[in-house]
């Protein structure tokens, strides 16, 4: 029999037994059969406005990382950047991963002290690119001495000054500086460009000093409680475990925060949402899904946070504030697609 008969053959006999299979069927059985479609439903539509993917604890698996992120529903990511050198790399990422990866760029308060005066040219090459969606992060950290308070000031002001020549985005840092970082944002005002906080970790008073100011807030996580600032880490201090009542479960109880002012991030990898946190009730972890739970649970740590965490902290949020999950991803990944110009 020759190799085109015998292919024939084969094809007939798996279709036959196909097909006995389906007729042997029945209705009422109790055999699960998964729709594929509705499996995509149910993932939430999602955008994670800040992942550090130039972070070297993914430069081994980034592209199953990646896919993982886009499995739980996260749909874009934004690199925020804190240097040159991390713009750069950021850049180069988000033309590898076009539609799914955009970037920054910017200098954090921590490294202003590096800055030199070719800086604002080369971000500003940077930033002139499609993939380049906001300036930042820029700011003041006055809780760590890493850069003089002087040279923090300048640099911020140099960016906030390059967001509005670029009309970008600025995406925002302050711990430890409110004082100054409001009066220097004051200077500038109208900014008629979207400000973020992002990785917001201060006080209700500072908050709403922010939004009233129009900012939008970015939530990771795990949100520092107000006072302790200094001495957080990810494994004791946030969003999970906030019973101070001074953080962000006093922004949103009190409906100072609201949905139209609110972003995600999973600052990856850093910020684990821990589900199992002491002070979640029962109530709300029950309500977490296991769907949620399994990405959580299976791929990330406190060691190492993935954008495929997103899901649990938007089911999160969403039992803080009474609502449910897939309105506020929709809320949170719609701001994302209005503030940052993203298809």
């Amino acid at each position: 029999m020759s190799t085109r008969k015998l292919y024939k053959a084969c094809l007939r006999v798996i279709s036959n037994a196909f097909c006995r299979s389906i007729m042997a069927f029945q209705p009422n059985s109790t055999v699960k059969v998964l729709d594929p479609i509705r499996e995509n439903y149910d993932n939430y539509l999602l955008i994670d406005v800040g992942s550090n993917m130039v972070n070297k604890k993914f430069s081994r698996d980034l592209e199953s990382v990646l896919q993982r992120a886009k499995d739980s529903g996260v749909q874009k990511i934004i690199v925020p950047c804190t240097s040159l050198r991390t713009s750069k790399e950021a850049l180069r990422l988000a033309r590898i991963y076009p539609g799914s990866i955009y970037s920054t760029a910017g200098i954090h308060p921590h490294e202003a002290k590096s800055w030199e005066d070719n800086y604002y040219d080369e971000l500003k090459d940077i930033a002139k690119n499609p993939e380049c969606v906001a300036i930042g992060i820029c700011g003041l950290d006055y809780n760590k001495d890493f850069s003089s308070p002087d040279i923090q000031r300048k640099v911020f002001e140099l960016q906030i000054s390059l967001a509005k020549e670029m009309k970008k985005p600025i995406m925002l840092h302050q711990k430890g500086a409110h004082e100054d970082f409001l009066k220097i944002i004051k200077t500038h005002l109208p900014l008629m460009l979207p400000a973020i906080l992002h990785s917001f970790t201060g006080s209700f008073e500072e908050a709403t000093d922010y939004i009233n100011l129009g900012m939008y807030i970015g939530i990771t996580g795990n949100i520092c409680r107000y006072g302790d600032v200094s001495c957080c880490t990810i494994n004791d201090r946030g969003l999970c475990k906030d019973s101070s009542g001074s953080g962000i479960k006093k922004l949103l109880s009190a409906g100072t925060l609201t949905l139209d002012r609110i972003l995600v991030q999973s600052d990856s990898p850093f910020m684990y949402p821990n589900a199992r946190a002491a002070n979640l009730t029962d109530a709300l972890k029950s309500s977490l899904t296991q769907r949620s739970l399994g990405f959580l649970q299976r791929y990330c740590t406190f060691h190492r946070n993935e954008p495929c965490s997103l899901p649990i902290l938007v089911e999160l949020l969403a039992g803080f504030i009474s609502k449910k999950p897939d309105e506020v991803a929709l809320a949170t990944s719609i701001n994302a697609l209005k503030i940052f110009g993203m298809s």
